[in-house]
């Protein structure tokens, strides 16, 4: 075949697709829209319209009414405080319990009243005190119903003492202090004797707020003693004043009694001291007093108790001082005890510990000239009881209780303390080897500490954490935490890493991982520890030490050699390296640079042979080779080169795709393809012949057995010809940086190119033969869709000037159409490209061409 001369850079220039400017005018389209409401009329249900104007731009928009529909969060937090409408709402599939309470707590539990002289001897002051004491003046009720005036009159007795009829006694010693809250205590039993209940209500209160207060803060634990024993005292005054309304027949409540035992007086008087309560403004006061009288719940609801406490522990968090937030869940710990289920509200503190290292605390404790160390010790009273509460006759179950608090060691602590938390668990599930009864709480633990810390250089500092994970001794277990390990690495490293410490760790878990694959681990496993090993090594640079970074490679080879993935992965990263240091070199190569390139041709040269995949190896083969060729290393190129053409005969009929069973002459189709590229700029090896590497792979293909049904052998030859013919050309398409392809090499030599027109010939004569192979009536159309490819390659690469290329592209072009299997719409479109090209400088010929070209019409 004749090929005709190519201009690859007018030929691109033609082929270029017209650029037309784009004016946006005022859009862009990273510009933020701007949504504009419109005048509207709305029907209402009666027919009237009503006309609303609003235009402004989204910025203008409450972003929380888009969200919620215009609901205020607030005002649904507002009624979900309200008890009554929190029962009401309250999940229907919550677990139903037949009793509020637990069993009764034993003697072996330290009673409040043991701790109350202890806290009030220890957390004294000589500083002086401030009190505030109310007047209890009764406003005069308005007019109206009997009702409403007694609820109105009650309501503005409550506002009374936040209205100011109110003062403050000043300079108070602390056994002054300690007196007057007793006569405050002795009002409130004179107020409830009296029947005065709004006023003992109003004494409750007043004593609550003073429990926001810490201008003395030394002497908050012993004033919270003395405040919640008049909370105690009027919670005790309300549970009798409604039990002692149920007594029929004076027969009083039995002590399990249900609240269908209540009579509705009783029910009445309870939701009333509620609803009192819930109209108290501050949080502080609200809060205490409605846990003083939590206990009431059991007159009205089995679960009342139950569905309240969740709801106070909510407001708690909204006390923005630690301490006072820390002994209002010891208080709620006191009267919610029991049930214990409830006593969750100890973890919340730990929420709030770190608001102690604040600013707002930090300012507080330098104006009062108290420490840290002293201002800490005011927590123990309320931590040491909430802290009972929760261990009281819980099982001395370690390693479950272990699994919790790392989780909060992990949150607020440093390396140092979770580190003490490892060593403990060693210590206690090593003897007699208690880990193996506790592998799914160790790997909690594993869990949590990989959760909250992942910077993987502190987590391997930590001197226990490897000698933890050597407790999973079970095998199965030990590849799912070295799993979970990984994936938190792959997820969370965000840069590459070289530190010696992560290194040495990671290599030990991967190679855990790696060394459980044997002969019954599924497909699909092996493909998840593949890639979990890749994405380590992905993770590994030792920037411009390329050396260091080969050396590392070599070794994970010798590590990982079982899973065929990882070692894939090695040889792209290896043949990556050799880039990176012709980057670095900008491509001229030192003497010492082109030693190392060589070694990490080597390295691929040795590591492809051992994989299975014979697809995987040709790639292989062919991408190592241009690496190589890129480098200058042309015998090494070569090299990889043979090898792929020698591997050709090996590749099997059948092949498993996803598990499936597949033809494989498509993948050897696109291989082909692939090479035939690259050799058009591999130099001839200067002791082989001419077009050395070309030839071998054309008596492969010759020699290789294709399906009977299958024309890709034919497609293969066609593709052969697009590569010769660019080699004729005097300068190819594209060219390795100095490396010097045939067109240099030769020059255009006419013994080169008579050579390449000789292997031109034999291929179309193969091609040829196939075609008059497929004269059988069951092979036609096939016949007659070959011989328009073919004429096609013709038309795009050979010289139709010279006659008997002519001659064959009219042949080809009636034998596409002989038998009526012609695809007349293709060929239709093929003669208009014919004439189009006519009118071109120097392709006259192709008018004589067109005219030579029937087109016959499908009958």
């Amino acid at each position: 075949m004749h090929a005709r001369s190519r201009n690859y850079v007018s030929e691109s220039e033609v082929c270029k697709l017209e650029s037309v400017p784009l004016d946006f005018g005022d859009y862009h389209p990273l510009k933020p829209i701007t949504v504009t409401e419109s005048k509207t009329k709305k029907m209402n249900r009666k027919g009237s319209t009503s006309s609303t104007s609003s235009s402004s731009s989204s910025s203008m928009l409450d972003p929380l009414s888009s969200v919620l529909d215009g609901t205020d969060p607030l005002s649904l937090f507002a009624a979900a405080a309200d008890p009554v409408t929190t029962t009401a709402t309250m999940d229907s599939t919550r677990k139903k319990r037949d009793k509020d309470d637990s069993p009764a707590v034993g003697s072996d539990f330290e009673p409040w009243s043991s701790k109350r002289g202890e806290i009030l001897a220890r957390y004294t002051t000589t500083e002086k005190l401030s009190i505030v004491s109310g007047s209890f003046s009764r406003k005069a009720a308005t007019t109206g119903s009997a009702v409403s005036e007694k609820v109105r009159t009650r309501l503005e007795e409550l506002d009374d003492l936040e209205e100011g009829s109110q003062k403050e006694l000043l300079n108070l010693t602390q056994q002054d202090y300690m007196n007057r809250i007793e006569e405050l205590n002795q009002s409130l039993k004179d107020a409830w004797s009296s029947d005065q209940k709004v006023k003992a209500l109003k004494i409750v209160i007043q004593c609550s707020k003073l429990l926001s207060d810490t201008t003395v803060i030394q002497f908050y634990p012993s004033k919270f003693v003395l405040i919640t024993d008049i909370l105690d005292t009027f919670g005790k005054l309300v549970y009798e004043r409604i039990q002692s309304m149920c007594v029929d027949n004076r027969v009083s409540l039995p002590d399990n009694f249900s609240p269908e035992c209540v009579n509705d007086t009783a029910k009445e008087t309870c939701l009333n001291w509620f609803f009192k309560i819930a109209s108290i403004r501050e949080l502080i006061p609200r809060f205490y007093v409605e846990a003083a009288i939590l206990k009431c719940n059991k007159f009205l609801s089995k679960t009342g108790i139950s569905e309240c406490l969740p709801r106070l522990t909510s407001m708690i968090r909204g006390i923005g001082d630690p301490l006072v937030a820390v002994y209002a869940r010891a208080y709620l710990c006191r009267v919610g005890y029991p049930p214990i289920k409830y006593l969750f509200t100890a973890t919340c503190f730990c929420l709030l510990f770190q608001q102690i290292h604040g600013d707002t605390v930090q300012n507080q404790l330098i104006v009062q000239c108290v420490e840290i160390p002293l201002y800490l010790t005011l927590y123990s009273p309320a931590i040491d009881w909430i802290l009972q509460c929760i261990a009281y006759r819980a099982p001395e179950d370690y390693i479950n209780c272990a699994e919790v608090w790392v989780e909060y060691t992990c949150r607020h602590f440093t390396k140092r303390e979770v580190n003490t938390v490892l060593a403990d668990v060693i210590k206690h599930m090593t003897p007699d080897r208690a880990f193996e009864d506790a592998y799914p709480q160790l790997q909690s633990i594993i869990q949590k500490v990989i959760t909250y810390i992942y910077d993987f250089s502190l987590l391997f500092s930590v001197e226990k954490f490897l000698p933890f994970l050597d407790m999973f001794q079970k095998e199965s277990v030990r590849v799912e935490v070295c799993k979970c390990i990984m994936e938190s690495f792959i997820k969370h490293q965000q840069e590459s890493t070289k530190d010696p410490v992560i290194l040495n760790a990671l290599l030990h878990i991967c190679k855990t991982m790696h060394d459980s694959v044997n002969a019954l681990t599924l497909e699909d496993e092996k493909r998840m520890l593949a890639a979990l090993i890749n994405g380590f090594i992905k993770m590994v640079s030792f920037g411009r030490d390329f050396e260091q970074q080969l050396s590392f490679y070599v070794e994970a080879r010798s590590t990982f050699c079982n899973l065929e993935p990882v070692l894939v992965q090695l040889i792209h990263s290896v043949n990556q390296l050799a880039m990176e240091t012709r980057k670095v070199m900008k491509g001229n190569h030192s003497r010492k640079t082109a030693a190392f390139v060589r070694a990490c041709v080597a390295f691929c040269f040795i590591t492809i042979p051992s994989l299975s995949s014979i697809f995987t190896r040709l790639n292989l083969y062919l991408h190592s080779g241009q690496v190589a060729l890129a480098n200058q290393c042309l015998s090494q190129a070569d090299a990889f080169f043979k090898a792929a053409v020698s591997l050709v005969p090996e590749v099997p009929k059948m092949i498993s795709v996803d598990g499936k069973m597949r033809p494989s002459d498509a993948f050897l189709l696109e291989f082909l393809c692939n090479f035939f590229s690259t050799l058009l700029v591999v130099p001839d090896h200067p002791e082989q012949g001419v077009l050395f590497l070309v030839r071998g792979l054309l008596n492969v293909i010759q020699d290789y057995t294709w399906e009977d049904n299958s024309d890709d052998k034919i497609r293969i030859y066609t593709n052969v010809l697009h590569l010769l013919s660019a080699m004729t050309q005097e300068a190819y398409i594209y060219h390795v940086d100095k490396v010097d392809s045939n067109d240099t090499l030769y020059g255009g030599d006419s013994k080169f190119l008579a050579e390449i027109n000789k292997l031109c010939e034999t291929v179309i004569a193969q091609i040829l033969d196939h075609l008059k192979t497929l004269g059988k009536e069951e092979t036609l159309k096939r016949q007659s869709q070959l011989a328009l490819y073919f004429f096609n390659t013709i038309l795009a690469h050979g010289d139709l000037r010279n006659n008997k290329l002519n001659q064959l592209s009219v042949n080809l072009w009636n034998l596409a159409q002989k038998h009526g299997f012609a695809d007349t719409k293709t060929m239709v479109k093929t003669l208009e490209y014919i004439k189009r090209r006519s009118n071109q400088p120097e392709m006259s010929h192709f008018t004589d061409l067109a005219l030579r070209l029937p087109l016959q019409s499908r009958t």
